[in-house]
């Protein structure tokens, strides 16, 4: 007697992938590449093409962020920054405390600011090495603003000079409060002859903004130039610095 097998079924055929499912899997392909990457990419063509005057704020920042940040959109953090802080500007030149305040703005998005900040400040001062100060003192005056102008707290620099009046130094003394900063003429004046210097200019700042001399700072600065007059050692100026821009005690006739 014979055994009757049932014949096996034959497997379904397999069904075409449907217009549809193509095209949620292409949609796919192209999500796995976020969308910021192609903004980078714009974003510095556009720098390159056209430079930054005509670029925001923010977008500026989010150029010095990419270093910082690779793998997600900046530009919420960048507006973040310029809105907190007032500007580009203000931004790069806000301490690193108040900085690591603001939600994303991590360590090495503090450090990439402090570079460019570094980077601006060493480039303004190049402009003032082997030149004689007096020459170059729009020069001077940019680097006083963007070395001083956005300081929180009150700091007093001295640029010691030669007698050709060429930068031998450039040192802060002093760092103080908002709003004072202690100041000692016989320190002034001893490291002057330390670094055989011919002529001094004086240089502080505003934290609130207004460069205006006070009767303090007119004070100080008659005490400073009658220590350094005994010692044939000039002062040329003392130059108060503001977000509001720069005065000059010689322009006043203050000295």
């Amino acid at each position: 007697m014979v055994d009757h097998k049932p014949m096996p079924k034959a497997a379904p055929p397999k069904a075409e992938p449907s217009a549809p499912s193509e095209a949620r899997d292409v949609a796919r392909a192209f999500e796995a590449e976020p969308h910021y990457v192609d903004h980078r990419q714009r974003l510095r063509a556009r720098f390159l093409d056209g430079g930054a005057d005509a670029m925001p704020d923010y977008e500026l920042m989010e150029l010095v962020l990419f270093a910082a940040i690779q793998r997600r959109d900046v530009k919420p953090l960048a507006k973040e920054l310029i809105q907190r802080f007032g500007g580009f500007a203000e931004a790069i030149a806000a301490p690193r405390e108040r900085l690591l305040e603001v939600e994303g703005a991590g360590q090495s998005v503090v450090a990439q600011l402090k570079i460019v900040e570094a980077a601006a400040l060493r480039l303004a001062k190049t402009r003032l090495i082997g030149r004689p100060a007096l020459s170059s003192w729009a020069a001077l005056l940019d680097y006083c603003a963007a070395a001083m102008a956005r300081a929180p707290k009150e700091e007093f620099r001295v640029l010691f000079l030669d007698r050709k009046n060429v930068l031998i130094a450039d040192e802060v003394q002093t760092q103080g409060t908002v709003d004072h900063t202690p100041v000692y003429p016989r320190e002034i004046v001893k490291r002057a002859l330390e670094l055989a210097a011919s002529a001094l200019i004086l240089v502080h700042n505003h934290p609130s903004g207004d460069p205006t001399p006070s009767r303090a700072d007119i004070e100080m600065t008659r005490e400073v130039a009658e220590a350094a007059k005994t010692l044939r050692i000039a002062v040329h100026d003392h130059v108060v610095v503001g977000r509001g821009g720069t005065t000059s005690f010689k322009a006043l006739g203050l000295l």
